[in-house]
């Protein structure tokens, strides 16, 4: 009976406190006890970094958003060519409205002719500038903004605007000195000093020809490639000869700069 009895206390009354710890309250983070190898493979979870979780077809379709955006001219980051083209906008829509008669003579007194370019060159190479052959809806207006935005993005406005003008003032003289040096010798008549000429054109094939340089190889020759057939195919035409190698010649003048913009993309990339 003594027996019985000591076994039924030590049955009954509770074991002793130890000084061992209590186990911790689950954590959530889905460990269990005595696996040591686990803290490892979720170290980051456990330390606070998130998770990072592959994008959703939202959030890719949001990112594209802004690099579209990125191919217009906006006033913060593209202030040369948002106000080059604000300012060819305003004049295209200001000469819809005005008498085709005094439209002309307008051209006709912008115009990059032997004889404007020796009394007033400074003056007629800015004011052939403001037109745009065709209006503001033309080819060469939507060529004009979406690649001195494109160009513009890379290497900053002021280089943009440099090798715009390059392109127009360089392609115009190289057109028309020659035409002056040949009425001097007697090969062509005097009615030549006054030809019509004006627009965009040169400095946008310029831009062109700077831009391509900027370009993936892959992207590069097939575009400079039509480019360069479209050009050939006017030559070939013949109908403008003066404009005709106009256009090649500030295409050449881009492709000269393709040192300096890569230059200048490679410092604005790092």
């Amino acid at each position: 009976m003594e027996r019985k009895e000591q076994l039924t206390l030590e049955r009954t009354v509770p074991p002793a406190p130890s000084d061992a710890p209590a186990p911790e309250a689950p954590t959530g983070t889905g460990l269990l006890d005595a696996m040591p190898r686990q803290r490892e493979r979720v170290g980051t979870a456990v330390t606070g970094t998130p998770v990072t979780t592959p994008p959703t077809a939202a959030a890719q379709n949001r990112l594209r958003v802004p690099r579209l955006r990125r191919l217009l001219p906006t006033p913060t980051g593209t202030p040369f060519t948002f106000g080059y083209g604000a300012v060819l906008a305003v004049v295209s829509l200001v000469a819809a409205h005005l008498d085709p008669a005094l439209v002309h003579d307008l051209h006709q007194g912008s115009s990059t002719d032997v004889a404007h370019l020796v009394r007033t060159p400074v003056l007629v190479l800015v004011a052939s500038a403001l037109w745009i052959a065709g209006g503001i809806l033309s080819p060469y207006a939507l060529a004009l903004l979406f690649v001195l935005t494109v160009l513009e993005r890379r290497i900053g406005g002021v280089r943009t605007a440099g090798v715009f003008l390059l392109g127009h003032v360089g392609a115009t003289l190289a057109t028309e000195v020659p035409v002056g040096l040949a009425v001097l010798a007697g090969h062509l008549p005097a009615s030549s000093l006054h030809r019509l000429d004006y627009g965009v054109s040169f400095g946008v094939a310029a831009s062109l020809g700077a831009l391509v340089g900027l370009l993936r190889p892959w992207l590069r020759w097939p575009l400079l490639a039509l480019f360069g057939g479209l050009l050939v195919t006017d030559l070939i035409a013949f109908t403008d000869p003066l404009t005709d190698w106009g256009h090649p010649i500030a295409l050449t003048i881009g492709i000269a700069t393709w040192p300096l913009v890569r230059r200048r993309a490679a410092v604005a990339g790092g």
